[in-house]
């Protein structure tokens, strides 16, 4: 038996999810594969093409913190399924992600692929929401990543030739189909031939950034009885998010508050804002428009959310002076990873040799690590 789930970029909405912001995604016709079969013993042997280790545990005895392994992911994902749903049968098998590790969602991809795998040798069908939320659940509660939800939607919801548009909020989303005005295109993977992880990164810091600026501004607008605040929502940093507050809010308090936190304002209220206008544009055609946004993202995703390693930043400023690519920016939370783009099929080539030499010539250390990879879009695992 096979499982496969596809890897995913958001052209827009970059750092936003976990805010419960407004984001825009693509599924790749890459991704995680498995090759599987059932161990009626309920024993989970696991062994993946990345990583040396071989993942083994009996789905009803799952640690209740985590190993510190790649089969973490496994292991919280067995969790989350076996709250809901009577677990009595294992698996054995092989996974391999198909692209380098870093800024395309593997582990959610390696999660969901693996959830696909468990359900089917346990007689267990999930609803796309199912899929994402225990996907998430996995990584928040377990892993340790206080990542949103945006991954595991694109991986499960996405369709080909479609933009998604999520809100994070109440997700609601949609699907935008490619119109007909619109040119081609393909999307550009630039891996920098740095790997990352994100519980060992920056990422839940700016995650915690992003809440305690939200919690001040909630409390500025409260103490003045703004109208346009909620005042059901609790005074607690734990259920604080940007989300929570307005940009008007932010415009009149900001001002309080540490410059680092001003900046992560910025860039979530920007990024708001470039989502809702991105959707008009991709409606409407305007693939040039849309790009110009996505390189705007990822401008503020350097100055405001100050992600991004100098790796990622030469491959950012390179895609910005390279001819026949319509937009770009990190992929992933931008520290290290890789850089996504939408580009021009007819500039491919000239593309991958002028992005490569100019990239090589500035780190010739990741020669050989370094590799460009042309995607297209794909359906979710939903479909």
């Amino acid at each position: 038996m096979q499982a496969f789930c596809p890897y995913r970029v958001c052209p827009l909405g970059a750092h936003i999810d976990h805010q419960f912001g407004k984001v825009h995604g693509f599924a790749l016709n890459y991704g995680v594969h498995m090759a599987y079969g059932v161990k009626e013993n309920g024993v989970i042997e696991l062994q993946s093409m990345n990583f040396q280790k071989r993942a083994q545990f009996h789905v009803l005895s799952i640690p209740d913190e985590k190993v510190g392994d790649w089969a973490d992911h496994l292991r919280g994902a067995t969790k989350m399924l076996s709250r809901k749903y009577t677990l009595r049968h294992g698996l054995c098998g092989v996974i391999k992600g198909a692209l380098p590790i870093g800024g395309l969602s593997s582990s959610a991809a390696v999660i969901i692929c693996y959830l696909k795998a468990l359900c089917s040798v346990n007689g267990i069908s999930l609803s796309d929401s199912e899929y994402i939320y225990m996907a998430k659940a996995a990584e928040n509660e377990y892993v340790g990543v206080s990542c949103g939800k945006l991954d595991q939607s694109c991986e499960v919801l996405c369709k080909k030739d479609s933009l998604l548009a999520l809100d994070c909020l109440d997700d609601k989303y949609e699907n935008y189909v490619k119109s007909a005005e619109m040119p081609d295109f393909k999307i550009a993977i630039f891996f920098s031939g740095l790997e990352r992880s994100l519980a060992s990164s920056a990422y839940n810091n700016r995650v915690d950034e992003c809440k305690a600026s939200a919690f001040a501004l909630y409390s500025y607008a409260v103490s003045d009885l703004r109208s346009d605040i909620d005042m059901g929502v609790g005074l607690k940093l734990k259920d604080m998010y940007l989300r929570n507050v307005t940009e008007g809010v932010f415009h009149e308090y900001g001002f309080r508050m540490p410059e680092t936190w001003q900046r992560r304002c910025r860039h979530f209220f920007s990024e708001m804002n470039r989502v809702e206008q991105g959707t008009e544009l991709w409606k409407s055609g305007d693939l040039v428009g849309y790009g110009k946004l996505i390189f705007n993202s990822g401008a503020s995703s350097i100055i405001n959310y100050e992600s991004g390693c100098p790796e990622l930043k030469k491959l950012y400023q390179i895609m910005t002076q390279t001819e026949g690519i319509y937009g770009g920016r990190f992929s992933g939370a931008g520290f290290k990873g890789c850089c996504m783009a939408l580009i021009d099929p007819a500039y491919a080539d000239s593309i991958k040799e002028k992005v490569e030499r100019e990239y090589i010539a500035e780190f010739p250390l990741l020669r050989g690590k370094y590799s460009f990879h042309l995607c297209d879009t794909a359906d979710g695992v939903g479909k």
